[in-house]
């Protein structure tokens, strides 16, 4: 068993994403904090992603399922037919193939824990 403080969790810069268009523009800014990292499960990878304001992920696709839970800020999740707003407290369940971005609104960062199954690969 291990028990983490996500606050005590180191922030890594993750790569550059392709900005969406028509979003909020700018530099496309973020962090990554592991919870479960590859060496850790069989099964789980699970980080925390911290967005800068109008960061976001750009469009892209999972291989396997994805959770993401919103802990700060609020954001935005789109997929090819809808664009929802997503705030502290929310889940989002993500089927494998779906082509997809989220990321911090224009006003506020945000941070959502990310939970995909170990080895998973993402395309964009």
């Amino acid at each position: 068993m291990r028990v983490l403080k996500i606050a005590e969790l180191p922030e890594k810069p993750m790569n550059a994403a392709t900005p969406v268009p028509g979003w909020s523009g700018g530099e496309v800014s973020r962090t990554r904090q592991a919870i479960i990292g590859e060496a850790d499960s069989d099964n789980f990878r699970c980080n925390v992603v911290n967005f800068r304001q109008g960061a976001t992920t750009g469009w892209h696709t999972h291989d396997c399922d994805q959770i993401l839970v919103v802990t700060a800020g609020r954001g935005s999740i789109a997929n090819e037919k809808e664009q929802r707003e997503i705030t502290v407290g929310d889940v989002v369940h993500i089927k494998a193939g779906e082509r997809h971005w989220h990321g911090a609104t224009a006003d506020t960062p945000m941070s959502h824990i990310t939970v995909t199954t170990a080895g998973s690969q993402s395309k964009h």
